[in-house]
């Protein structure tokens, strides 16, 4: 098998794992405790617990996805093709086969924080997922960006933001303040964890090095520490005086000593550290071979 259709099927295991933690997290920990986080998971949410009066248990979750979902893919196919719903149409379909499967088992145990917290971290991590692999679960994200063509002056974030809003402010009205609260929670939780998905969790410093010995500084830190330096060509726009800037990426943990070295040769240097993300390379993370 080469390497284009390993990476097919990679991508497409990660869609089926990404949405199954992202329905145990809808089914076994939002929806028993009442957290609508926007969305049309969300949306399903709210309709269960309206129509438990009118049927048994309420309209179930999978359900309500598919049945809002059919109409905007069915809307964007014709509009702009197969391409763009692409891999979104099977998280969409998966995500609807996993809340179909999973039982309704209240892992918070009626505990909101717990239920904002793990639910969080379980909707951050399969979203993360979903996302690394090329793909989203359709919802209020393909809405938006069907919407924002006839909305120029607005991003697609900001359309989604607006309409995961009126989700939430439906679930204040059918749940209340409190969960209402504890959905924010949940929300920030969701978007941290798959932001490090996105971003990489192996993260490192960064640092830029302004000094008269640039010479014997990148010395000392290729030699002691074992680390490529960079020089870079620059000319303080003050003194007109040009200058070497040494940058140079290492670990959290080895930037201490980089700042040790500096100011022992040079204790005027200028040091400016900074947060990387996922650094690759050689000394670092290594590229793949296979994905």
């Amino acid at each position: 098998m080469d390497r284009q259709k390993k990476r097919i099927l990679w991508n497409y295991f990660m869609i089926v794992v990404g949405t199954g933690v992202m329905a145990v997290a809808i089914a076994s920990i939002y929806d028993p405790s009442g957290l609508v986080t926007g969305g049309f998971s969300g949306i399903a949410i709210v309709v269960k617990t309206m129509t438990e009066g009118l049927v048994k248990g309420g309209v179930p979750l999978w359900l309500t996805n598919i049945g809002l979902n059919v109409p905007v893919f069915i809307y964007a196919w014709l509009r702009f093709g197969r391409r763009f719903v692409g891999r979104t149409l099977f998280g969409t379909v998966m995500l609807s086969v996993w809340l179909y499967i999973i039982p309704p088992v209240n892992l918070a145990e009626d505990d909101m924080l717990l239920a904002a917290l793990f639910g969080g971290l379980f909707c951050g991590v399969g979203f993360g997922l979903v996302l690394r692999a090329g793909a989203t679960t359709g919802g209020t994200d393909m809405v938006s960006a069907l919407i924002q063509p006839a909305m120029r002056h607005y991003s697609v974030v900001q359309i989604m933001q607006v309409i995961d809003g009126l989700v939430v402010l439906m679930g204040l009205y059918v749940f209340g303040l409190r969960p209402t609260l504890y959905a924010a929670v949940a929300i920030f939780v969701t978007t941290k964890v798959s932001d490090s998905f996105l971003e990489g969790f192996k993260s490192s410093k960064a640092a830029l090095i302004i000094t008269n010995r640039h010479e014997e500084v990148a010395k000392r830190l290729m030699v002691q520490m074992d680390r490529g330096v960079t020089g870079l060509d620059a000319k303080g726009m003050y003194t007109h005086e040009k200058k070497c800037v040494l940058y140079c990426v290492v670990s959290r943990k080895e930037i201490v000593a980089v700042k040790e070295i500096v100011n022992e040769v040079d204790p005027d240097a200028f040091v400016i550290v900074s947060d990387v993300r996922e650094v690759l390379g050689e000394g670092f993370l290594e590229y793949s071979k296979d994905f």
